[in-house]
């Protein structure tokens, strides 16, 4: 059986963090752990999480999903300019 996957795709700045789902809603959340707990109200058990690897603001929000039991994929940022 296969379950649909809902992917987050995730662009990380130093306040703020932007959300665009598999559905093509666009949401945006404080970039500290307030903005993290209400960004989680919107995943469920087969959420995917996709952000790029921007400095240091990746990694607390990587860090919170992951330790709330969610799929993070963390991707090369040259890796993506490339597949553009």
């Amino acid at each position: 059986m296969n379950k649909y996957v809902n992917y987050f795709g995730i662009d990380i700045s130093h306040l703020v963090f932007d959300v665009t789902d598999s559905y093509g809603n666009h949401y945006q959340f404080k970039n500290n752990t307030s903005g993290f707990s209400k960004f989680i109200k919107f995943l469920d058990v087969d959420s995917h999480c996709v952000m790029e690897a921007t400095g240091h603001y990746h990694y607390q929000l990587a860090y919170y999903l992951l330790g709330s039991g969610f799929k993070v994929s963390v991707e090369n940022p040259l890796t993506v300019k490339r597949f553009i």
